[in-house]
């Protein structure tokens, strides 16, 4: 899981600018491999710099940030 809060974007992993910025979070020992041996389909960029890689479609992972976003705005808990 990763902290919704956290992630700053969500981005495919088809372009070069992408695939560099891959190549340098594995330098730094900052890549994140979530894809349990799967085709990366996703690339979820977080505030601390980490990069995370997953096998979930970008939209899809958009989409699970907005549901978790609304049902957290509508709980009265989260003053």
């Amino acid at each position: 899981m990763v902290s919704a809060g956290r992630i700053i974007a969500v981005v495919s992993p088809e372009s070069a600018p992408i695939k560099r910025i891959i190549s340098d979070a594995r330098d730094k020992s900052l890549l994140i491999d979530a894809t349990y041996g799967r085709r990366t389909r996703a690339v979820i960029v977080a505030d601390n710099g980490s990069i995370i890689l997953s096998a979930i479609q970008p939209e899809t992972v958009a989409g699970r940030l907005t549901v978790k976003t609304e049902q957290d705005a509508g709980d009265p808990g989260n003053d």
